[in-house]
């Protein structure tokens, strides 16, 4: 049996939920009740006041349901949509893997990571989408890696705090920082705006590597809004040199609509 999901929300607050509203009607309830389900699935592995051996309890409940079959309205939607639940299964297995205190050692652990919590929420949204072009699973798994890791740039302040530190030990230790360095801090230490750069770069080039097929263009829309939002998010952190240890980095309404303006006005290349 499908465990319950996170009631439906206002997508005010979300990035993902405000661009799946500018899908077509006859997807959009899919794509919302799928963002339900990730929504669900990353809130109870950070639910507060909740204990480690609870949340992976709760996790390991929709492992096994994956498994088993999902029921209701959401294995409907699996099943219509030809979705794999394997990829489901990563983004659970995943978001399990930040119930611990957690570390990468090199970026090839982050990227098996980020392909968990971003890349197979892509591949799973092109289908969502209506996508046919074998290339847009590129393009998800590239965008996938990018947003993700502007995230990791936007919390990272907020993350060492909960004992979390994204950034793998060996980029760590070329720029001479230490996870310790990141914790009850509100003054970057030497080091810190270098290593920010150095990771916003990476961000840049899977922006880069994420070319929509032409074919697909138009079904990526709610893709392409995420983009743009994101890539001013990123900006605004590089223009104002990081200080992403005193604040985080968010767009209000008015900037979220500017940047659908763009990605509904933006035309495919030839």
């Amino acid at each position: 049996m499908t465990p319950p999901l996170l009631p439906p929300s206002s997508p005010r607050g979300s990035h993902l939920a405000f661009a799946l509203t500018f899908l077509p009607r006859t997807r959009r309830a899919d794509a919302l009740l799928f963002y339900r389900f990730c929504k669900t699935i990353d809130d109870l592995a950070d639910a507060p006041g909740i204990d480690a051996v609870q949340r992976g309890a709760a996790l390991d409940e929709w492992l096994r349901a994956i498994d088993s079959g999902l029921d209701g309205e959401l294995g409907e939607t699996i099943a219509r949509n030809k979705i794999d639940p394997a990829l489901l299964r990563a983004i659970v297995e995943g978001c399990a893997s930040d119930i611990e205190p957690r570390g990468f050692e090199s970026f090839t652990e982050l990227e098996s990571y980020c392909w968990k919590v971003a890349g197979a929420v892509g591949l799973v949204s092109i289908r969502l989408f209506g996508c046919t072009s074998p290339r847009s699973a590129d393009y998800a798994v590239h965008l996938g890696h990018a947003l993700q890791l502007v995230n990791i740039l936007r919390d990272v302040g907020e993350d060492a705090a909960n004992g979390r530190i994204y950034i793998p030990r060996e980029e760590l230790r070329r720029f001479g920082l230490e996870p310790q360095d990141f914790n009850g801090t509100k003054n970057p230490p030497p080091g810190f705006t270098p290593l920010m750069h150095s990771l916003a770069a990476r961000a840049r080039a899977r922006f880069a590597a994420a070319t929509p097929p032409h074919e697909d263009f138009h079904a990526l829309l709610p893709a392409r809004i995420m983009r743009a939002v994101y890539e001013k998010i990123l900006s605004d952190m590089e223009r104002e040199g990081f200080p992403v240890l005193q604040r985080r980095f968010k767009l209000g309404t008015m900037e979220k609509v500017i940047a659908a303006a763009s990605a509904l006005l933006k035309r495919p290349s030839p």
